[in-house]
């Protein structure tokens, strides 16, 4: 089977919305030659018995929210979101916006990947790589601009975002999910969302991790309780298990 392509919708590069199943996440990870030690693993509860099975530490977590619940959770904090302007390898975080229309899944696994144990599950070698350092280097518009023209970067994704439990959407058909990844690095939690101006750095967790009561008051909680206090939406969490779990 042919992979599908990425479409021009209104003038952007745009691809088929990815699933937020370990499934999908495990096949993306193949297909950008991320080196083994990663797992994905469904969060259907944050009760402790519901976690007690996923392997621990977790620090970093993908979640897929509904507008109406990224709007209830987040409408007050974009604004206040600075401009990043940020390059170079000292900068204390890995962001880059995103420019590719539906490609928000594949911006939080990135998001993921890039700062998750420093980077250490993407190869040197690989495609992906060689992309990252040229990236690290660049300003952000470079950045974005980089991934937008990538190749291999769209052939990943439309063929893992073809492989979902569900029939696979035209990139013309209107999404109304948001993806956000979070990475606890150095200690600090932060919130990644290529659709947003810049990375927000949530706190700082002191031996613990992302699955513990403070881990996710600084990561899902909002949207939790939106969800919860809103009687409405969908929305799926996976936590990123790696090889110190």
């Amino acid at each position: 089977m042919s992979i599908p392509k990425a479409e021009i919708v209104q003038g952007c590069k745009t691809f088929i919305p990815l699933e937020n199943n370990p499934e999908v996440l495990s096949h993306l990870c193949q297909n950008l030659s991320i080196a083994p030690g990663l797992a994905f693993h469904d969060v259907f509860s944050t009760s402790p018995d519901a976690l007690s099975w996923i392997p621990r530490p977790i620090h970093a977590l993908i979640l897929l929210a509904d507008q109406p619940i990224y709007n209830a959770a987040r409408s007050a904090v974009v604004p206040t979101i600075p401009e990043y302007q940020g390059s170079g390898p000292d900068e204390p975080i890995i962001w880059i916006k995103q420019t590719i229309g539906h490609a928000c899944g594949l911006m939080a696994l990135l998001h993921c990947l890039f700062n998750l144990d420093g980077g250490r599950y993407v190869s040197r070698d690989s495609a992906l790589g060689i992309l990252l350092k040229r990236a690290i280097e660049l300003e952000p518009t470079g950045r974005a601009q980089l991934l937008y023209d990538s190749e291999f970067l769209e052939e990943a994704h439309m063929e893992a975002a073809s492989k979902g439990s569900s029939a696979a959407p035209s990139p013309h058909d209107e999404n109304h999910h948001h993806f956000i990844g979070f990475v606890q690095k150095s200690g600090q939690v932060w919130e990644l969302n290529g659709g947003m101006k810049g990375p927000l750095l949530r706190g700082t967790l002191d031996g613990e991790d992302l699955l513990s009561e403070q881990g996710l008051a600084l990561t899902v909680r909002d949207f939790l309780d939106a969800a919860a206090e809103g009687g409405y939406g969908e929305m799926s969490i996976v936590a990123i298990a790696g090889m110190e779990s």
